[in-house]
């Protein structure tokens, strides 16, 4: 007669564990996308955020080569004409000094302009990680 190790009573008295009802994973696999779909939100959370800042710097960009613009167009066009009065018609050195600022605003609205450019406002990382997702979820196995 053969005899049983204290080992093999021990695993047949255990029951044998009961598998998972399609009900319980379908359960776990909602439980899981929801975490996954919580996860991708935040991640889109944080760039829409971090393109937000970009956009806010370069805003503010536009916004201190508006005012800083205005100070230079105030103080030195001022200084300009009275320079140029003193050889021409007040009019006509006004309206050179008016022109050459013109330009100056122009320099500063197109590097304003090109630095905007630099702002993207789709969330990168998220949509690649959707397309990994959706191709995971696809072919679960590769």
């Amino acid at each position: 007669m053969a005899t049983m190790s204290p080992l093999s009573r021990a695993r047949s008295a255990e029951p044998p564990a009961p598998e998972r009802s399609t009900g319980e994973l379908l359960s776990q696999v909602t439980s899981d996308l929801q975490v996954l779909f919580r996860q991708e939100v935040e991640l889109a959370k944080a760039e829409i955020k971090e393109e937000g800042t970009k956009a806010g710097k370069a805003a503010g960009m536009f916004g201190g080569a508006g005012f800083a613009g205005y100070m230079v167009l105030l103080f030195l066009s001022l200084a300009a004409v009275f320079a140029l009065a003193s050889v021409m018609d007040e009019g006509w050195a006004a309206l050179i000094v008016a022109g050459l600022w013109a330009v100056a605003g122009a320099v500063l609205y197109q590097k304003g302009r090109a630095k905007m450019r630099t702002v993207s406002p789709k969330p990168e990382r998220t949509v690649q990680t959707l397309k990994e997702d959706a191709e995971w979820a696809r072919h679960p196995t590769t």
